[in-house]
């Protein structure tokens, strides 16, 4: 496995992962399919562009697949700027069980950490992902609030956790 920051070049191997994470996994998104499948090519040229604060890192098998990604984006204002979020973390279920999810995370974290002023990367996850937030545990997240009733799909509520790393 390659892990790389995305380029624009990327963008329709990004495409295809991100709009098949949607539909598997429908519930684990604030977007859905039936959103993103509209966009533009472009749109999603400029999400994996990297740009101060913000990148994008994808998980390449042997063959050159695309099988994972997870972004990054760092607050902007000027009293939150000592913040980071997580976004979009997916594996495609043929490259699961590799411990794929951790090396992403580990990169994100060693690359974050490397901005000046940067105390903390924040992320939510699904409450009843067990498996999620057993890796985010492992790395040294902690939960430290609950949103209930986070996201609603197909007439279900989802509960979402908060979880922090100090750095």
């Amino acid at each position: 496995m390659k892990i790389r920051i995305l380029e624009d070049f990327d963008a329709r191997l990004y495409q295809a992962l991100r709009l098949k994470a949607l539909k598997l996994s429908p519930e684990a998104f604030g977007s859905t399919y039936e959103r993103e499948v509209q966009f533009t090519f472009e749109t999603f040229v400029e999400r994996v562009r990297p740009a101060d604060g913000k990148f994008v890192l994808g998980a390449f098998d042997e063959s050159g697949s695309l099988v994972g990604s997870v972004s990054f984006v760092r607050e902007s204002g000027m009293k939150s700027s000592h913040k980071g979020n997580v976004y979009g973390m997916y594996v495609a279920p043929e490259a699961g069980g590799q411990g794929l999810g951790k090396k992403l995370m580990l990169e994100l974290i060693g690359r974050a950490s490397r901005y000046e002023g940067l105390e903390q990367i924040n992320l939510m996850v699904l409450s009843d992902n067990v498996i999620a937030k057993k890796l985010y545990k492992s790395l040294g997240f902690e939960i430290y609030g609950v949103e209930r009733k986070a996201l609603k799909y197909n007439g279900r509520y989802y509960d979402e956790d908060l979880m922090v790393l100090y750095i």
